[in-house]
């Protein structure tokens, strides 16, 4: 899967972290952004903070359901690799080099599904600096 940071590899879960994390920047980076584009009340004539709020609510939605996707297929993708090793050992439950590689699988597994968790802690944080600042200025559509 196509990422902003590269591609995203199920099966190396170090460069899957990394690509998440360059994912991950325009929420690092939320209370930067909204300080440098959405103007404090004396300056609010210079720029259209309703247009400014919007197009960060757009980026900040696409950038969540970007992850969202990629996270969810890596889980997909690696419960059948669980799955399969998992019948593998069933057939051959005294190879040692398939049970080691089913623990490692499954690991990495749990692993991914813990991102999930990771993720929504990083969208709430950033979702809470954006209604700080553009509250006022741009209020976004329900989700449902």
């Amino acid at each position: 899967m196509a990422a902003p940071g590269g591609v995203l590899n199920c099966e190396d879960f170090s460069m899957f972290q990394e690509v998440l994390k360059g994912m991950r920047t325009i929420d690092d980076r939320i209370v930067h952004a909204l300080n440098t584009t959405v103007p404090t009340v004396s300056f609010s004539g210079k720029v259209d903070a309703t247009q400014t709020c919007k197009e960060l609510y757009e980026s900040l939605m696409e950038a969540h359901q970007s992850r969202d996707k990629a996270i969810k297929s890596c889980i997909t993708e690696t419960s059948a690799v669980v799955g399969q090793l998992r019948e593998k050992r069933a057939k051959d439950s005294d190879n040692l080099s398939i049970i080691k590689q089913l623990r490692k699988e499954q690991t990495k597994l749990k692993i991914m599904q813990s991102e999930l968790n990771v993720e929504e802690v990083v969208n709430d944080r950033s979702l809470k600096a954006f209604n700080e600042r553009c509250r006022i200025h741009y209020t976004p559509p329900k989700i449902k």
